[in-house]
């Protein structure tokens, strides 16, 4: 009868245990996944409010291309990808400024 009592006791803490390794794998996701896409998110939205004529960037897409003009209320740019040729793209589209980067040889 002694037994179980203490197994019926057992039992009920191995609940609690699990609730604590439930929050703790949450939390390293948290910290280890999702807070640094965050962070990239967040950087990458910055960079396409900054966006200003001139800025040769790269879209989403793999177009490469000098921001010739940025329209805020469509919140699309005009990308000069070749001597004549402008295309329309959506400011969201855009990713990195390649300005920065060296050219490879």
């Amino acid at each position: 009868m002694n037994t179980m009592i203490l197994s019926a006791q057992a039992q009920q803490g191995g609940g609690y245990s699990m609730l604590i390794m439930m929050v703790a794998i949450f939390a390293i996701m948290w910290f280890f996944m999702i807070r640094p896409q965050q962070k990239k998110q967040k950087e990458i939205r910055k960079f396409q409010n900054s966006l200003d004529q001139g800025m040769k960037v790269v879209t989403g897409g793999g177009i490469y291309g000098t921001v010739k003009r940025v329209n805020l209320t469509d919140n699309t740019l005009d990308l000069e990808i070749a001597h004549g040729v402008v295309i329309t793209v959506d400011k969201s589209c855009v990713y990195a400024d390649m300005s920065s980067q060296a050219p490879k040889a």
